[in-house]
C-alpha cells in the first residue's frame, strides 16, 4: 500500500468566530473534550475574548495538550474552540469521516505523544503531526471503510446505552467487570476492523 503524509490529505484551520455567537453547546475546549475518544460534553463557560478559533461541521478537533489523553471529536455542528484545540479539515479528495477514523487510531496518538514538546504540559508539535504517515487510498475506498466503521460505532453506541441502562437499574452492575470488559472489547473491535480493512485493500492494490 502506498503511504502518504497527513499534510497531503488535510490542513489545520485558522479561522475566527465572535464569542457572542457561541454558547455552552458549540464551544469546545480541552476541558470539555472527553478522554479516550469519548467526544465532548457541555462547556463550563465561554472565553473572555472577543474572538476565538472557529470550526465547521465535518472538521476534526483534537486536544493539543497532553495528547496521551486521546481527546478527539468529529464536529457535527459549527462553532468555536480554544487555541489549545487543533482543528483539521479534510481536503476535497478526502472523506472527512475517514480522516476522523485515521486520527482516532492509537498509533496517531502514540505518535503525537512521542513528538510532543514539553514535559509537564506536553503539546503536540504541529509540524511533526503533519508528517504523520497515512495510507494513500482512493475516495471510494475511503467511503467503504468509513461505512463499515460507522456501522460498528452505531453498534457500540447501542451497547453502551444498554450497559448504562443496566447500571442504572441494578446498582451492583455499576462495577461489573463484564460491562467494563465489554467497553474495552468494543473499542478493540473497531481498531482491529480498521486494520483488517487496510490490510485487505493492500492485498487488492
Amino acid at each position: 500500500m502506498k503511504n502518504n503524509i497527513l499534510s497531503n490529505i488535510c490542513s489545520f484551520v485558522d479561522e475566527k468566530i465572535a464569542v457572542y455567537q457561541l454558547d455552552l453547546v458549540n464551544y469546545i475546549s480541552t476541558e470539555n473534550m472527553l478522554p479516550n475518544k469519548e467526544g465532548v460534553s457541555l462547556s463550563a463557560g465561554l472565553p473572555n475574548t472577543v474572538y476565538t478559533q472557529a470550526y465547521h461541521e465535518g472538521d476534526v478537533l483534537i486536544s493539543n495538550i497532553r495528547p496521551y489523553f486521546r481527546k478527539i471529536w468529529y464536529a457535527d455542528k459549527c462553532g468555536g474552540c480554544s487555541n489549545d484545540v487543533l482543528v483539521l479539515r479534510a481536503n476535497d479528495n478526502v472523506n472527512s469521516h475517514f480522516l476522523y477514523y485515521l486520527l482516532s487510531e492509537d498509533n496517531f496518538f502514540d505518535y503525537t505523544t512521542v513528538t510532543a514538546k514539553g514535559t509537564k504540559m506536553p503539546r503536540g508539535d504541529k509540524n511533526a503531526i503533519m508528517q504523520y504517515k497515512v495510507p494513500d487510498l482512493q475516495f471510494d475506498l475511503q467511503v467503504d471503510i468509513t461505512k463499515t466503521l460507522a456501522a460498528l460505532d452505531a453498534q457500540i453506541f447501542n451497547n453502551k446505552n444498554i450497559n448504562h441502562h443496566l447500571a442504572d437499574s441494578i446498582s451492583e452492575t455499576r462495577s461489573s467487570p463484564d460491562i467494563k470488559r465489554g467497553k474495552r472489547v468494543s473499542r478493540m473491535v473497531v481498531r482491529r476492523r480498521f486494520s483488517e480493512q487496510l490490510f485487505a485493500i493492500n492485498c487488492i492494490i
